[in-house]
């Protein structure tokens, strides 16, 4: 089946570039493209929106620093002693303004927020009169206004006030955006989501998989609203995506939804796609060490399996405080319990609900997960987003497992929280979670505690089974309002770490980034971090 393969066509590095002084003597190529009558058709329009796509695996997102950067903050995952460099601050929250990870997630959501602007700005300059050209733009700039939003809905989140920039003209013109407040950027996102909504299609047909659809521009919206506690429109939002035109369900098999074939998956709302290594097309596999656009531009791979993978690199473990959240009292009789979810995640020991062996398809037969009980930090390592049953080892980074953006099982969840914040912790949202328990084999509860507080220590757990390794988990403790006294207790207790209470009130939000306050004199900090 084909995929929508994320490639940036190279239309002119002045296009995706700042102003520059031109010299007299400079000529101009006539075979240059031209900014102001290139993008007049559909097929040049298309071009430019799959290169806003493109920036979902630039550095800092979904080729390779974005699961670490969430999944270390997060507490699901820890340092092995093969982690080097930056990533290793992450995870004990000893990093600044000049980490390079975080500069590069600010600087590819702004490339993206960019490119959104190039297509949304050519498009109004075209005004096409054939009918077919006609909702093609309209479908453009739908699908990159999602993308745009997507970009600001990252970060507000992440560093709050920050530049909000909403038309080309305005970066051409005015390098030195000031801040915005929060409240401007999430009212922007809310505004923009709802335009785009009615221009998006339902589904795609099965070329053009990964393009956003009317239901994960729907999902962003309510997950927007949930985020800013306005749980009754969160709920009216996710309550659409439950019934007739959209046509989502939980996928049968939960390890379908992390394997080579999930962009099959009835779940997917919004992935980031990726494709098998050729090396034939003259790419590079290493490109998401900074040559998305540079090593050869056809490559979309992700790098997790080879990164994560503890017969390959093995960059990290499992953290011992997320593989205890799969151990809690049976909902029934509240005897000792295994969340059936823990086999999917991770491999282990037995006592421990892991899965304990691998390469159950090759051709020199299955072997056993080689735990080691010596480990002082536990020898956790990720089954999730692995494709380990198929090969004993990768040999390199060339995954092609899509990532999950937002999921139906996601959005489930997300509603039943809505239900339950506005006081309603009965059977609606108990229906919800059980869903999401039931595809899973595990064991459903019979109430939710008769309390809005037990209702959502019910909902935080179940995010954290269902969604561990997706990077979620930190922002649902940020707006929780539990990162703090989560993560410093979690840290604390963590096997072979060394250390205590590194999460402190500052960071609640990333520093604004050096590359920024360099160049950007009126993106103001104020307490010397954001």
């Amino acid at each position: 089946m084909k995929k929508l393969i994320i490639y940036l066509l190279l239309l002119n590095t002045a296009l995706f570039s700042g102003s520059c002084k031109k010299s007299l003597l400079d000529l101009k190529s006539q075979s240059a493209y031209d900014y102001n009558t290139y993008f007049n058709n559909s097929t040049a329009l298309n071009q430019a929106t799959i290169a806003t796509y493109s920036t979902l695996l630039h550095q800092g997102l979904w080729s390779r620093e974005y699961y670490f950067i969430f999944d270390l903050l997060g507490m699901e995952a820890k340092p092995t002693g093969n982690l080097q460099g930056d990533f290793r601050n992450l995870f004990s929250y000893n990093f600044g303004s000049n980490l390079a990870e975080i500069g590069q997630l600010w600087g590819s959501l702004y490339r993206m927020i960019f490119r959104a602007n190039v297509v949304i700005d050519r498009a109004s300059a075209w005004a096409p009169t054939n009918p077919a050209d006609i909702q093609n733009v309209k479908q453009y700039v739908a699908e990159v206004k999602f993308l745009r939003d997507y970009a600001y809905f990252n970060i507000v989140n992440l560093w709050g006030n920050a530049p909000l920039i909403t038309a080309y003209d305005s970066a051409i013109n005015n390098n030195y955006t000031p801040r915005s407040p929060a409240s401007s950027i999430w009212s922007f996102i809310e505004t923009d989501l709802a335009a785009a909504i009615p221009d998006l299609p339902v589904t795609y047909g099965t070329a053009n998989l990964g393009r956003a659809t009317q239901g994960a521009a729907i999902a962003l919206l309510g997950k927007t609203f949930l985020y800013e506690k306005k749980w009754a429109n969160a709920q009216t939002q996710f309550g659409l995506l439950t019934q007739a035109p959209y046509t989502y369900k939980l996928d049968p098999v939960y390890d379908s939804l992390f394997s080579i074939s999930n962009q099959n998956s009835p779940e997917d709302i919004f992935q980031v796609m990726n494709a098998p290594y050729n090396p034939s097309n003259g790419s590079n596999q290493y490109y998401e060490f900074g040559g998305q656009e540079t090593w050869g531009g056809v490559v979309t791979l992700s790098d997790r399996a080879q990164e994560y993978g503890f017969n390959d690199w093995w960059n990290v473990y499992v953290t011992t405080s997320a593989v205890n959240t799969f151990h809690y009292p049976n909902p029934v009789n509240a005897s000792a319990y295994i969340d059936p979810r823990a086999y999917s995640t991770f491999y282990g020991n037995k006592p421990s609900g892991g899965d304990t062996v691998y390469c159950e398809a090759c051709a020199s037969g299955k072997k056993s997960y080689p735990f080691n009980a010596a480990d002082p930090q536990n020898d956790y390592s990720w089954r999730k987003y692995e494709y380990y049953y198929l090969t004993p080892t990768y040999g390199g980074p060339a995954s092609p497992i899509n990532a999950q953006v937002i999921r139906y099982a996601d959005v489930l969840l997300m509603l039943a929280e809505s239900y339950i914040q506005q006081g309603n912790f009965g059977g609606q949202p108990l229906a919800l979670i059980n869903q999401v328990r039931a595809r899973a084999g595990a064991i459903a509860y019979p109430d939710l505690g008769g309390s809005q507080t037990s209702a959502m220590t019910i909902l935080m757990r179940e995010r954290q089974l269902e969604l561990c390794g997706e990077q979620s988990r930190y922002f649902d403790l940020i707006r929780w309002g539990l990162a703090q006294q989560t993560i410093n207790s979690e840290i604390t207790a963590e096997p072979g770490v060394t250390g205590t209470q590194p999460f402190t009130p500052k960071n609640l939000l990333f520093p604004i980034p050096d590359i920024e306050k360099d160049y950007n004199p009126n993106c103001t900090v104020s307490n010397g971090w954001n």
